[in-house]
């Protein structure tokens, strides 16, 4: 009887959990091939890439090379600094947003920074999957950053 009953509540966690997991993903704001793999972004910076897109830290501190500071974005005033960075730009010029202060799950500035790209009506904007942490999925691996 013990198994049977811890058997049952473990399958009810694991549904759970996938149910929730499944709901985070349909409440995201941006699509799966709106993801830029940090391999791949990397792998531009390396480069030199004549097409770098514009990248920009919407959290607590521009680290990857090349990027601009716009403050957290779950900040209203950072939000708004966002904005009014992003509104002299072509819509569809080729943007990268990143933060990396914890899992995407729990981020308070991805949702609002890419919202307000939507709102905006660009056409060519990804988020930087770093979906542990800018430690774990871009520093540890040695990718480039700012000097």
């Amino acid at each position: 009887m013990r198994v049977r009953f811890a058997s049952l509540a473990l399958l009810f966690f694991a549904v759970l959990t996938i149910h929730s997991s499944c709901g985070q993903a349909q409440n995201d704001p941006w699509k799966p091939n709106q993801l830029m793999q940090p391999a791949a972004l990397a792998g531009m910076i390396d480069a030199n890439a004549k097409d770098l897109p514009l990248i920009v830290c919407i959290g607590p501190g521009a680290l990857i090379k090349g990027s601009v500071d716009a403050g957290p974005a779950g900040n209203s005033g950072n939000l708004d600094k966002l904005k009014a960075m992003l509104e002299k730009e072509n819509r569809s010029r080729s943007i990268v947003i990143y933060c990396g202060c914890c899992p995407f799950e729990r981020c308070p500035n991805i949702r609002p920074a890419f919202n307000l790209l939507n709102s905006m009506h660009f056409t060519n904007h990804k988020l930087l999957n770093l979906s542990t942490s800018l430690k774990a999925d871009w520093l540890d691996k040695g990718y480039p950053k700012q000097h």
